[in-house]
């Protein structure tokens, strides 16, 4: 059996167990997403059927024969329109069937309810699937470094070429740095291209519009790459021709947070204390009712996946998972500012993948 067939099979295997403890019988995969995760294939439309002697069916349309043929050898797939109803049709009766609870629509719960054969079941199942991705493998690991690495190298370039300048539209900023991650091997940018520029950058969640950059203003640019199904996720913050006093002050207390933040992220640390290590800084410095977000999540076959950083966050860090440290501070009619890594949790420290200069840096 191929390496990567192992993989996925294990992956099919934890699946199992865990389900096991709830006395279902076959889990019906409908996320896309999860799909991929535990059986490698990228199409737009499929199901997967895992069952709790770790056989397997798999379901997609006629366009991809060819894909997840070369995809997904280690299963037979069924070709059809109607995949999770085609492998619900082939549960043995009596079966209890999970299904992914927090991504079907009630409509498309009561049409497989309706389908199901003779004294199946289905019942609802909610985070397994998500628990087990919290840990990354190797692979995992290695695709993740390798899109954060090609990250960093677009928005050196962009600085480097001057492209980031008084004059320009935050729209053409944003052109110029997806067209760099194009050219280093992204398919797709893994979150639209945030380019804030002055009283913008207050807004967290603002896009790239057609404001020109002037003097004096506070630039934050938020992006990432998406490259062989995975993602990066990181944020600077620019001052364009020099930096007023209010840009360095709230500048200072953001790297001391985020360094905070870095610095606790550790296996065994909830993660309630990474989100309190970047807050009291802020706190402290008078801005925390300008911290309007939660410190940090997970990257991986999405950009925005567990665990969570927050004031609402639950658990505590293992050696496997990711996490961004992003604090910031926002101030409405004046500007903003948030730094952001994406970390891999080891052993010890953790080991920050889009590692880049994050002295204020003037352009």
């Amino acid at each position: 059996m191929p390496l990567a067939d192992t993989r996925f099979l294990g992956r099919r295997r934890a699946l199992a167990a865990r389900l096991a403890g709830q006395r279902i019988d076959d889990m019906l995969v409908t996320n896309l997403i999860h799909v991929r995760y535990l059986a490698g294939f990228s199409g737009s439309n499929a199901a997967l059927r895992v069952s709790k002697d770790l056989t397997a069916a798999i379901a997609t349309d006629g366009r991809y024969t060819t894909q997840i043929a070369a995809e997904v050898p280690d299963i037979d797939a069924t070709i059809t329109r109607d995949c999770a109803k085609d492998l619900l049709s082939q549960v043995p009766e009596g079966h209890r069937v999970g299904f992914e609870a927090d991504y079907l629509s009630v409509a498309e719960f009561e049409r497989l309810r309706d389908a199901c054969p003779a004294g199946v079941s289905l019942v609802p199942v909610r985070g397994v699937i998500e628990e087990i991705r919290l840990i990354k493998d190797e692979v995992e690991l290695a695709g993740l470094t390798e899109a954060a690495q090609l990250t960093v190298q677009a928005i050196d370039g962009l600085v480097a070429s001057g492209e980031l300048a008084a004059g320009r539209t935050e729209r053409e900023v944003a052109a110029d740095l997806e067209f760099r991650m194009r050219t280093l091997g992204a398919e797709r940018t893994s979150f639209d291209t945030i380019v804030a520029s002055g009283p913008n950058s207050a807004m967290p969640h603002y896009s790239a519009g057609e404001r020109v950059l002037v003097d004096g203003d506070l630039v934050t640019i938020d992006f990432g790459m998406h490259r062989r199904g995975f993602n990066s996720d990181m944020t600077r913050t620019f001052v364009v021709g020099h930096a007023t006093d209010f840009a360095a002050e709230i500048y200072d207390v953001v790297l001391r947070a985020q360094l905070a933040g870095i610095k606790a992220a550790r296996p065994g640390t909830p993660l309630l204390d990474v989100d309190a290590a970047c807050r009291d800084i802020i706190n402290a410095a008078g801005y925390g009712e300008y911290f309007v977000h939660s410190t940090g999540h997970g990257v991986g076959l999405e950009v925005h996946e567990g665990p969570s950083a927050s004031t609402s966050g639950t658990g505590d860090l293992e050696p496997g998972m990711t996490l961004t440290i992003e604090p910031g501070i926002y101030v409405p009619g004046k500007g903003g500012v948030r730094i952001e890594d994406t970390l891999v949790i080891t052993t010890g420290a953790p080991r920050v993948i889009t590692e880049w200069e994050k002295e204020l840096r003037v352009v």
